[in-house]
């Protein structure tokens, strides 16, 4: 058994008591529960248990108690079986809990039947995420996207649920930006979610079309990819002063952030930054927010930043790894420079052992600037790297296509003749379509 009301290790993690509110909202007090019955891995399932306490701060709510059961396999009526159901449910009606979290999904029979055991809100991580989102999302598209995710949660939860799902509500996976009150027939919940899939497809349509323009202008493209909270956000404003909301709680950021940046070179880039990343973050999100996330699938570099102070680096990358090979992006391993962030809080043995492990990573502090030329530097040479040498005629007449290429790329020889401009120009990948009509 194990109390997550205590303090937690780990920065940003702090103790919660019952006097605490959000935003003049007093807390909903929570019980998590965490089994072995997907990871197998006690430790694996007692680090997701910590990070569930963490969404549920983040959610709002304070955590009071945590039970990690062991178990091979889910029960199929209440998952953690009757008889720890039954014990759980006195330890929530000693501490007066309001909702019971669980870290793995739960199936809409087993939410009923544990609902009708605890006798309160049953939620899981799915539904926690969900909410997260919901109270994050400010933009038209993320909060169409938010609700469209949250109403095919939903979808199969609609038996037995009554007036619950019809009317706002202000607790952990009630909440919905934009939501209004919603039926609970199918066919008109049904109808919704059409509606929202068609604005939605209205608004990746918008959003392809400025990628579109993007890739005109001949500008390279980088993206900031990483964990929840890894300081992506943090990194922008250092690099760019784009005045990025930061907050030390995960998932601060849904909307994506586009600003120029120029290396140190003079070549300017266009840089992005990116909804953060989770273990098992719900495919409902992922599916919702594919428009959003294919800002990271197509670019010319991703900037895969990652916490150095965290304990559990390899998983946090495999995670943020997952989502991209979902979306389209991969790993893109040649394409992918790591950033360990917030080495001014981390252990300098463990940030040297990272760089150690991976020879071609940077270490950076976006809080303090620590680092920050020598990651531009190491931009520029991965773009450069990617660029190819292409020969060039140009005909006297197009000066401005002479200015571009001085200005886009790297003119390694210029030969003039009697009516044209013979050059070899090294470009990178964004700019070669463009002048592929002067190809010798």
């Amino acid at each position: 058994m194990t109390d997550l009301g205590e303090e937690r290790r780990g920065r940003g993690q702090r103790r919660l008591t019952a006097t605490e509110t959000d935003l003049g909202v007093v807390r909903q007090r929570a019980l998590l529960v965490g089994t072995t019955a997907i990871t197998h891995d006690p430790d694996a399932a007692a680090a997701s248990l910590e990070e569930l306490a963490l969404l549920a701060d983040t959610a709002g709510a304070e955590v009071v108690h945590g039970e990690l059961q062991r178990r091979s396999s889910p029960d199929p009526a209440t998952y953690i079986g009757r008889g720890k159901a039954d014990e759980l449910a006195a330890v929530a009606t000693a501490l007066d809990v309001d909702v019971v979290i669980f870290d793995d999904e739960l199936s809409p029979a087993q939410q009923r039947n544990l609902e009708a055991i605890f006798k309160t809100d049953v939620v899981d991580r799915v539904a926690l995420i969900l909410d997260i989102f919901a109270q994050h999302a400010t933009s038209q598209e993320g909060m169409v996207q938010v609700e469209l995710a949250q109403l095919r949660y939903r979808l199969p939860r609609l038996r037995g649920r009554g007036l619950t799902l019809s009317q706002q509500g202000g607790g952990i996976g009630t909440r919905g930006p934009g939501e209004t009150q919603l039926e609970v027939d199918r066919r008109r919940l049904s109808r919704r979610i059409q509606k929202l899939e068609r604005d939605l497809a209205t608004l990746g349509a918008t959003r392809a079309t400025q990628r579109k323009a993007r890739r005109r202008s001949a500008l390279t493209r980088v993206a900031l990819v990483g964990y929840t909270n890894a300081g992506k956000s943090t990194l922008l404003n250092r690099l760019t002063a784009a005045d990025v909301l930061v907050e030390d709680r995960l998932f601060s950021t849904l909307d994506p952030t586009t600003r120029r940046l120029q290396l140190p070179g003079g070549e300017p880039i266009l840089i992005s930054d990116t909804v953060g990343f989770v273990q098992r973050l719900p495919h409902q999100l992922v599916e919702a927010f594919r428009s959003t996330l294919d800002e990271a699938s197509d670019v010319d570099l991703l900037l895969h930043v990652v916490d150095a102070g965290d304990a559990d680096t390899d998983e946090r990358i495999a995670a943020v790894h997952a989502v991209l090979t979902e979306v389209g992006g991969g790993h893109r391993n040649e394409r992918e420079l790591l950033v360990w962030n917030k080495t001014d809080i981390a252990d300098p043995a463990a940030v040297a052992e990272l760089l150690a492990a991976h020879p071609s990573s940077v270490a950076v502090s976006a809080a303090t600037g620590a680092g920050i030329d020598t990651l531009l530097t190491e931009i520029a040479s991965r773009l450069r790297a990617q660029a190819r040498v292409l020969e060039l005629v140009v005909p006297y007449d197009r000066g401005d296509v002479l200015a571009a290429l001085h200005r886009e790329g790297e003119v390694l020889v210029e030969v003039h003749g009697d009516t044209s401009v013979r050059l070899q120009v090294l470009l990178p990948d964004a700019a070669q379509s463009r002048f592929a009509q002067f190809a010798s």
